[in-house]
């Protein structure tokens, strides 16, 4: 019975056999597997490297160089002349004893060597500002009447007038890279490098290129310098000068003389520049800056700003008055615009012709924020901001300190039928392209 009972539940006590291990089929799954992680690796690390700059920019953004350029004014020498010559007057109305004349001295006669040294030091002055002019091309391209293409090119001077470390800015004219395909700069040693346009101001038509450093070699590096603009407040009459660039149309030209004129005044959209006039003998083409003994850029040249009578001598703005503006388009921001011709009513002409002091608007330009506005030739800007405007420079200033898309609100005196009467218009500044 037992035996039985033990035949009937046999399958009970079966052994289950493990299955054999298939070594190459786990193998092979290692294999995928290693595989697998190392695809994963690669593709994590050139996803990684890919979104790593985009991560880095907007958490950690870069900041861009700022360039900043000292701002001119009438600086201590003048007051300090004035002081003196009040002091001198007040002395000179006390009595003084008389005091013995002193010697003539007789003025020491130049030999024709020593008016050759001069030359020689100037032109050696002019030789060293040669490093900061460069090259300027614009290269367009069109088509003819037969469908034929060809490549057209402009050419000018241009001045490096600052390094921020990331890229080189060059000033220059913006008529002569205007509409061109492509621009290149050439360095005083002959390397030529493409370029970008930076900024430019509509008004003027001066703009600054951008040359990236990392396209300008070391040697190119030690053979160019970066210009210093100095004070042209202080430029009088017979000051000595020397133009460098392009002044006859051949770039590194250097020309000496003097400073004939600096009362010259143009009148330009929302603002007035002072031009110097030399007796310096250039082309009507002609670019380039004018510098001072030191080496230091006092005047642009811009042969589009001189008299017609002064064409055949170069003419240049007082460089101290662009260094706002120059600033600006170096830190690629938009210049400021309302669209007034200005010119100053000074204490005499307010007195002589009963007109309230201030900035005299001469002309309204057609499509400007100004005219949206309602200002009117014949008023006189006594208020800008809530700050007062007694010349074009004040209104200049606070101009320039505002952004594209600001509203600000300009008093003006407005002559009614016996008086004048004060208006206040909103403008919002625009920008002119």
């Amino acid at each position: 019975m037992q035996q039985k009972d033990n035949d009937q539940f046999s399958f009970i006590n079966e052994k289950i056999k493990k299955k054999p291990v298939n070594k190459k089929r786990l193998l092979m799954q290692a294999g995928f597997i290693a595989l697998m992680a190392v695809v994963f690796g690669i593709i994590a690390s050139l996803v990684f490297a890919y979104f790593q700059p985009k991560f880095e920019s907007l958490f950690y953004p870069e900041e861009e160089p700022v360039v900043t350029i000292p701002q001119d004014s009438v600086t201590e020498t003048e007051q300090t002349e004035e002081t003196e010559t009040s002091e001198e007057t007040e002395a000179s109305e006390e009595p003084q004893a008389p005091s013995e004349e002193p010697p003539v001295q007789q003025p020491e006669e130049l030999e024709i060597a020593d008016v050759q040294n001069v030359q020689n030091k100037l032109y050696a002055v002019g030789r060293e500002a040669n490093r900061f002019v460069v090259t300027v091309t614009g290269v367009k391209s069109d088509t003819d009447w037969f469908n034929n293409s060809y490549e057209s090119r402009g050419q000018a001077s241009g001045v490096i007038i600052a390094d921020n470390g990331q890229e080189l800015l060059i000033l220059t004219e913006r008529k002569v890279i205007s509409d061109a395909q492509e621009v290149y700069v050439t360095f005083i040693n002959d390397v030529t490098v493409e370029a970008s346009m930076k900024h430019y101001d509509g008004n003027t038509g001066i703009a600054v290129l951008s040359v990236p450093k990392e396209q300008v070699d070391t040697d190119t590096m030690n053979a160019i310098s970066v210009a210093k603009l100095g004070n042209s407040l202080t430029t009088m009459q017979g000051t000595m000068v020397i133009a460098v660039g392009s002044p006859l149309g051949t770039n590194y030209s250097i020309l000496t003389g003097n400073i004939t004129s600096t009362n010259n005044v143009i009148s330009t959209i929302d603002n007035n520049y002072t031009v110097f006039t030399t007796d310096i003998v250039g082309s009507s083409s002609g670019s380039g800056v004018i510098i001072n003994v030191n080496g230091e850029v006092i005047g642009l040249v811009m042969q589009d700003y001189g008299n017609e009578e002064d064409q055949t001598t170069l003419t240049a703005i007082s460089i101290s008055e662009l260094k706002q503006l120059i600033e600006k388009l170096s830190n690629n921001q938009d210049i400021p615009y309302i669209g007034l011709e200005l010119t100053t009513v000074s204490a005499a002409t307010a007195k002589e012709y009963d007109i309230p002091k201030g900035a005299y608007i001469k002309d309204v330009k057609m499509d400007s924020p100004a005219l949206a506005a309602g200002l009117q030739s014949g008023d006189v800007i006594t208020e800008m901001g809530g700050e007062a405007v007694y010349t074009v420079d004040s209104y200049e200033s606070k101009l320039l300190a505002l952004e594209p898309g600001d509203e600000v609100e300009i008093v003006v005196q407005r002559q009614g039928a016996e008086k004048y009467e004060e208006i206040t218009c909103t403008v919002q500044v625009g920008v002119l392209k």
